[in-house]
């Protein structure tokens, strides 16, 4: 009799009794994120027919306000966790302010930050989107946490991942003991383990970046890009160019088969245009995890010191040698 496939509740289970300690407060939060991206699954599901139904306008027949995908995606998150015992904190790049749940402190331990909806743009033409999300522990019982208590650096995350929604809608993140992805079965709405102990390759032959900022970049990054289309068998170049406007597709195309990601800071902003806490930090700790590397070219995304909540941040991430390889050009020793 074929053996049915683990589901991410029993995974959540089996990994917790690895801790004598567990209290199952954390397991139940990384279900309750698999939750919210069944919501927003089903919301995209039905995202080409959001102007035939009317679910975009300024009001709807009934004199509701009606909101965005990436609105909706935003209030998901936040009624999912306002509903949790276990999260007393969250921020999220579509807000200005983060969110303090005073009714679940000073039980709940955890704080969330995320991108509710990445890639959003895409929606119109039917392309992959995803949601990328960051935990942090909050230990103190005298206080509700504070913003400056979320903005911390990217080595004390206790867990990050991502949802993909594309052909299929997965579910990838790390505790910081490896990474796994779990695929959702619409027919059963469940998540299953598709893929155990994910690893990038040391090198790929793909890069993913917005060449249309080509003449904003430094020297060292034009130099760079330059150096990936020159044709050099023994170096496998050039490469082939990969971009798909939503981070978590390009950054999840390079966990399976390797390359590297670019969003470098340009010459009149060289803070580059990805946020630290909610985009390069928890895709960081994956790619860290996975074997990979991220670079703000200059410093490791997470040792990046966050000073505030919409900070932002060069981002290469990818396969080791293909990140070293772009910090050499932009430092100049290549």
């Amino acid at each position: 009799m074929r053996q049915f496939p683990t589901t991410l509740s029993q995974f959540i289970i089996r990994s917790q009794a690895s801790y004598p300690g567990a209290t199952g407060e954390f397991s139940s939060l990384l279900t309750q994120i698999g939750l919210v991206g069944k919501l927003i699954s089903h919301d995209l599901r039905r995202a080409g027919l959001i102007n035939i139904l009317g679910t975009t306008g300024e009001t709807n027949v009934q004199g509701e306000t009606v909101k965005k995908l990436d609105a909706i995606a935003n209030d998901d998150f936040v009624r999912v966790f306002q509903a949790s015992e276990h999260v007393c904190a969250l921020a999220s790049e579509e807000m200005e302010k983060p969110i303090l749940l005073p009714n679940n402190w000073p039980n709940g331990k955890y704080m969330l930050l995320f991108d509710p909806l990445d890639g959003s743009s895409n929606t119109d033409n039917n392309m992959p989107l995803g949601a990328i999300f960051s935990v942090l522990k909050y230990g103190r019982t005298d206080r509700l946490p504070t913003e400056a208590d979320l903005i911390r650096r990217g080595t004390e995350q206790v867990a990050a991942g991502y949802l993909l929604y594309g052909s299929s809608t997965m579910l990838v993140y790390t505790v910081g003991q490896g990474v796994y992805g779990f695929t959702l079965d619409p027919d059963i709405g469940e998540y299953l383990l598709s893929h155990e102990r994910m690893r990038i390759p040391e090198k790929g032959k793909v890069y993913a970046a917005n060449e249309g900022n080509y003449n904003k970049w430094s020297d060292g990054i034009r130099k760079y890009f330059d150096s990936l289309k020159v044709t050099d068998k023994a170096t496998g170049r050039p490469y082939s160019a990969r971009y798909s406007g939503c981070l978590v597709a390009d950054v999840h195309r390079l966990l399976l088969g390797g390359g590297i990601y670019l969003y470098p800071g340009e010459v009149d902003k060289p803070e580059g245009k990805l946020r630290l806490l909610y985009e390069a930090n928890p895709l960081a700790f994956v790619i860290e995890q996975a074997g990979g590397k991220a670079s703000t070219g200059t410093t490791k995304i997470l040792d990046v010191e966050a000073r505030k909540l919409h900070q932002r941040v060069p981002l290469i991430i990818g396969s080791p040698l293909d990140v070293e390889q772009a910090e050499a050009y932009i430092q100049g020793t290549a």
